[in-house]
């Protein structure tokens, strides 16, 4: 590659190409005019004397010698930042920076809303931007994120992580709900409609709690299903259902809403939220101390409430 007179900001564009495969949507994440993107890429098309992006139908697809620079140009850009970035203190209250973290509407609820106001006290100029979770992973791999949030499952091999917090679940109902008092039998566990949380474009991919019960030889009455933990408490009340959430969100809406925390009548294994980061971010000190300020928050939130129920064994 000839690097005379080449400006190695178009790798900047380059990565934004082989990440979109589209020149307007690369030019959107670039801030540039389409224009402007697609004169980038015909420098680096001179450049590499590759076409690297080719029309075919209605998308374009990478050629070979793109497919085998998409990690390196990745990896390049990643380790740049972290020169560029790398020094001996982060001063959060001068950073006018902005955060990405990735996490579920639970974690949002249970971990930022302690974090947030922490953050606007001692961080007032960064901004936070929070999406969600899914399992593409391909935004932490790419480094585009400073933090995602999740349980193990959602852990990529290759980037440091570390334990967060841990909760466990808890049956939650409306507290006029007369089906059951201060303890919850297996049998009206089972008889009672449950509201649920399930994942996927058909709603496929049951939470922990559904599959785990399945796995015991338990068939739960799911009368009412969404796609967020956070809907659970408030489709609850009024009714006679119930749910099986995690503790920390329950005490979180009961402060809110007219709710009762009962032991489930099984006994679940408890649930680990982690942090995992990019491995070019390890040793940042701006993504150091935004796992100090997390680990932080999560500690104003300790676990409490009603003691564990006795092990059910599963059904022969």
């Amino acid at each position: 590659m000839n690097f005379s007179g080449l400006d190695l900001n178009l790798l900047v564009a380059l990565d934004a190409l082989f990440a979109e495969r589209s020149v307007s949507r690369a030019g959107e994440r670039l801030r540039l005019s389409q224009s402007a993107t697609s004169g980038a890429l015909d420098r680096l098309r001179q450049a590499f004397g590759d076409p690297l992006l080719v029309q075919v139908g209605r998308t374009m697809t990478l050629t070979p010698l793109a497919e085998r620079l998409v990690a390196p140009v990745r990896e390049f850009l990643m380790q740049a930042e972290g020169i560029l970035n790398r020094g001996p203190v982060f001063d959060p209250s001068a950073s006018t920076g902005k955060l990405r973290l990735l996490m579920s509407d639970y974690a949002q609820t249970v971990v930022m809303t302690k974090a947030l106001p922490r953050l606007q006290r001692v961080a007032p100029g960064v901004t936070i931007e929070i999406a969600p979770i899914t399992g593409d992973n391909s935004e932490l791999q790419r480094g585009e994120i400073d933090l995602a949030l999740g349980p193990n499952s959602y852990l990529v091999p290759g980037h440091p992580s570390e334990r967060l917090f841990e909760d466990e679940f808890i049956c939650l109902a409306w507290l006029e709900n007369k089906e059951f008092g201060r303890k919850l039998s297996l049998d009206t566990y089972l008889r009672l409609g449950h509201v649920a949380v399930r994942f996927g474009r058909q709603r496929q991919s049951p939470t922990f709690d559904e599959w785990f019960t399945r796995h015991l030889g338990y068939e739960r009455r799911i009368e009412v299903v969404t796609t967020t933990f956070n809907l659970v408490p408030q489709l609850l009340v009024g009714t006679n259902r119930i749910a099986t959430v995690h503790r920390r969100l329950a005490l979180f809406y009961q402060k809110h809403l007219p709710l009762k925390i009962v032991p489930p009548p099984i006994e679940i294994p408890r649930f680990e939220q982690f942090m995992q980061w990019h491995r070019s971010r390890d040793h940042d000190a701006g993504n150091v101390w935004l796992r100090s300020l997390l680990k932080e928050a999560v500690a104003e939130s300790p676990l409490t409430g009603p003691s564990r129920p006795v092990a059910v064994k599963a059904r022969p």
